[in-house]
């Protein structure tokens, strides 16, 4: 019962292991250089940096510039990040202010539970 649960064990830490080293391919759809859309970068890249240090991507499309990446990624509002790696795919929509909506999001801290 001991080899087993040692095992298992190492199997989680190896699996723990591999998701802290999983790469981030983040995209932030923002409208020009507007007080939201500039809030909404700085928070990100502050979150970035503090929890996904060197294991990131950060692509930010003004969709003034480039309207047809939103429209491709069905964009309908701004700012929005996009989660595209790991997976699942994940969308978010504001300034990015609610750095725990954000981290939970990004499966970087677990879900609270009722």
């Amino acid at each position: 019962m001991k080899k087993k649960t040692d095992d298992t064990v190492r199997k989680l830490e190896k699996k723990a292991k591999e998701v802290r080293q999983e790469k981030y391919l983040l995209k932030l759809y923002v409208t020009g250089m507007t007080p939201r859309s500039m809030k909404a970068v700085t928070n990100i890249k502050d979150i970035c940096e503090e929890h996904l240090s060197g294991r990131y991507e950060l692509e930010i499309v003004d969709i003034f510039q480039q309207p047809v990446l939103a429209k491709g990624e069905q964009i309908i509002a701004a700012p929005t990040l996009l989660k595209k790696l790991p997976l699942p795919l994940r969308r978010f929509i504001g300034d990015m202010s609610d750095t725990e909506k954000i981290l939970i999001g990004l499966d970087l801290r677990p879900k609270k539970k009722c």
